[in-house]
């Protein structure tokens, strides 16, 4: 039987070093990897001033005296200018709605309403909440007639750049057609989106 030298001793201890080094890994430095960062949100300018101008989705319901009543869908366009004072918003407005709504079963039929609006509003940050009022030409097949409307309205920025909002109108149309007393109210709602510079 052969002795157990200290040689020997020596060698099967490094082995069993080098050995558990090998399992632990590679003898490379590990390569660190940069954290993920997400970019900060862009939040959108709170200041309303400037031109703008969009497209509208809605509708309208009419009404008249006996039979004239009517409702229908609309869409059309607008463009106007804001100013921001600080907390308050002014400015002014032209719209346009298409339509087709037929009063009393074919009696006369609204084509088109337009409005030169002036608004005046709240502004509270990316919203903006406001009040409108002024003068509208309904485009009928028995004649043109203007009339004063108001109405509420909210407007919200998406970004800097873009606004969706919601508005409802109440007009009031007087002899339609030259008709004394065929007085026509309208109430409207719309959807819209606008586009600012």
């Amino acid at each position: 039987m052969k002795q157990f030298t200290p040689l020997a001793a020596l060698t099967l201890a490094a082995g069993t070093l080098l050995g558990s080094v090998a399992v632990a890994g590679s003898l490379q430095e590990p390569t660190v990897e940069a954290p993920l960062i997400s970019p900060a949100p862009v939040i959108p300018s709170s200041d309303w001033t400037g031109f703008y101008t969009g497209l509208q989705l809605g509708y309208a319901d009419m009404d008249g005296p006996a039979a004239l009543d009517g409702n229908n869908n609309t869409y059309g366009f607008h463009a106007g200018y804001d100013y921001d004072l600080g907390n308050w918003v002014i400015g002014g407005e032209l719209d346009y709605d298409k339509t087709d709504v037929d009063l009393g079963g074919g009696a006369a039929n609204v084509d088109s309403v337009a409005r030169l609006k002036f608004k005046g509003g709240y502004d509270l940050g990316n919203t903006l909440v406001y009040a409108t009022a002024g003068v509208a030409r309904a485009d009928t097949t028995v004649g043109n007639e203007t009339g004063p409307f108001a109405g509420i309205g909210i407007t919200y920025k998406v970004t800097d750049r873009y606004t969706i909002g919601a508005e409802v109108l109440e007009h009031r149309f007087s002899d339609i057609g030259g008709t004394a007393g065929d007085d026509l109210d309208a109430t409207t709602f719309n959807l819209r989106g606008s586009l600012r510079f």
